[in-house]
């Protein structure tokens, strides 16, 4: 019996695991999924902001980019909210990220690039 219950306990392990994985692959599918939709606010921003420097303008153009500016507003209140808890649960976990390897913390490639 003790070889049975073995296998019973390795098995909920099991379970326990394939379930944590799918939520953090759900949680992970969510956030690309929000940032699309933020790439997607932004470039119909700078699409109507174009069309309106350039005098291409509609009636309803100026209504468009302030109903994106608060669309755009709302999804960074939503999720700067998810970034900040996930964040907080990264260290309370005793993991953080960091930055890429070959970047200053400015952001920028290091190494001495130059362009001609």
């Amino acid at each position: 019996m003790p070889l049975f219950d073995r296998v019973k306990a390795g098995a909920a392990q099991a379970v326990q695991k394939a379930q944590e994985a799918g939520q953090a692959g759900q949680a992970k599918l969510n956030d690309i999924q929000a940032a699309r939709h933020l790439d997607s606010l932004f470039r119909d921003l700078g699409s109507a902001t174009y069309d309106q420097h350039a005098g291409r303008a509609t009636s309803d153009t100026a209504a468009t980019i302030e109903r994106l500016y608060g669309e755009i507003e709302a999804h960074e209140a939503e999720h700067e909210k998810d970034a900040t808890d996930a964040a907080a649960s990264a260290t309370s976990s005793g993991t953080t990220s960091t930055p890429a390897s070959g970047t200053s913390s400015g952001g920028a490639p290091a190494g001495d690039f130059k362009l001609d």
